[in-house]
């Protein structure tokens, strides 16, 4: 079913025009209309999110951008006329600085497709349920619902453009999106330690895949094995795992129950499972459990870094990349404080400086970095193969 170029009939056309204070601009782009209208009204359940075009295809998409100002695009993958692949590096070229989120399904195709649709650009993904189950997966819309969030802050932040009114604000369950706390502050940093670390940790979320792969490939090869938490579901970190060991050359799997870890090889916690380290005498095992989902996720990368800092006591260095809210730094203080070392991307290279700005403002890095700076420290500091 196709769509017609719309702006939403819901009355929040109006109080997006405004440019100061004024809510979040969202346009949904999907083929069917039932999806269109479930996703317009689950965003705009939230006084700070207003959908200001909705539409059938990627080709309407591209000329509804070039007439209107839009900052997150909902985008789905299978449409007539023009399909999201081929039209989300023209709605990049139309629109430089759009935010857009790819909608996919839950399948190894659907995964593959996300990774792709990244790599051109995609900012992030959401993975959605069928349209039958879409008007009560809860779930599904608070994580969209975030993630237009996430962006659009970033977005403006970046912009020096303001924030929806606080009068929009509401009171809300959620994670933390972005740091609230010294943002315009000097960031206090501590010295690094000087000893060769024995493991490398990486947490990231939001806009993490192309971190990692910009990261991974200038880094290449060390002798310390790598454990990799990206916040993902089940089979998207199969082909994340897949596409690093691709595009690296590097030795990169999911982890699995109960293997020894092995220097030189990358560990990526599975979908829906914590990956955390075990010691047992002098071997490091790994363990995926089922235990509760911590900053809304499951895996998290509080309990890799809280088993990290067990197993290995002072001898971890943690890289916390690109993401929305604060996971990490629960983990990250239990680090520091045995001794290891966490150092942070920066907020101008992130797409959220939500996860790197939280240990960042907290105080617990050696370094916040550039994401093409992160490989050289990394190097100077574990040594080449």
């Amino acid at each position: 079913m196709s769509g017609v170029a719309a702006v939403s009939s819901s009355g929040t056309s109006a109080k997006a025009a405004g440019r100061s204070g004024s809510p979040y601009r969202v346009m949904v782009v999907d083929d069917s209309a039932v999806i269109r209208g479930l996703l317009t009204r689950a965003l705009e359940a939230d006084p700070d999110i207003a959908i200001v075009a909705s539409v059938g295809d990627g080709l309407m998409a591209i000329n509804t951008v070039q007439r209107q100002d839009i900052e997150i695009v909902i985008l789905d993958i299978e449409m007539p006329v023009m399909d999201g692949l081929t039209a989300l590096p023209k709605l990049i070229a139309a629109k430089p600085g759009i935010q857009i989120i790819v909608a996919s399904t839950l399948t190894q195709r659907g995964a593959t497709v996300s990774m792709k649709a990244m790599s051109l650009g995609a900012a992030d993904y959401v993975t959605k349920p069928g349209s039958s189950a879409l008007t009560t997966a809860d779930q599904f819309k608070r994580d969209l619902t975030d993630k237009v969030k996430a962006l659009a802050y970033a977005r403006r932040q970046s912009r020096r453009e303001p924030q929806p009114a606080p009068a929009t604000a509401r009171e809300r369950s959620g994670p933390v999106l972005v740091p609230t706390i010294g943002r315009s502050g000097e960031l206090k940093l501590r010295t690094q330690p000087i000893e060769r670390p024995e493991v490398v940790a990486i947490g990231s979320s939001t806009g993490g895949p192309q971190a990692l792969f910009k990261l991974l490939k200038a880094l290449g090869r060390i002798a310390q094995p790598m454990l990799i938490t990206q916040h993902m579901p089940p089979t998207f970190t199969t082909i994340l795992a897949e596409h690093i060991q691709r595009l690296t050359n590097l030795k990169a799997a999911e982890a699995v129950d109960g293997e020894a870890i092995k220097g030189g090889r990358i560990y990526i916690a599975p979908g829906d499972f914590h990956m955390v380290v075990d010691a047992q005498g002098a071997e490091k095992v790994i363990k995926l459990t089922k235990s509760p989902p911590e900053n809304f996720c499951r895996p998290a990368v509080d309990p890799m870094l809280r088993s990290l800092a067990r197993a290995y006591g002072r001898k971890v260095l943690s890289v916390i990349l690109t993401g929305m809210g604060s996971d990490g730094l629960k983990g990250g203080e239990a680090l520091i404080a045995a001794g290891g070392s966490l150092i942070a991307q920066d907020e101008k290279t992130s797409v959220v400086w939500g996860m790197p700005g939280a240990v960042a403002t907290a105080g617990l890095c050696s370094a916040v970095l550039p994401i093409d700076e992160i490989a050289p420290f990394l190097l100077r500091h574990v040594g080449g193969p």
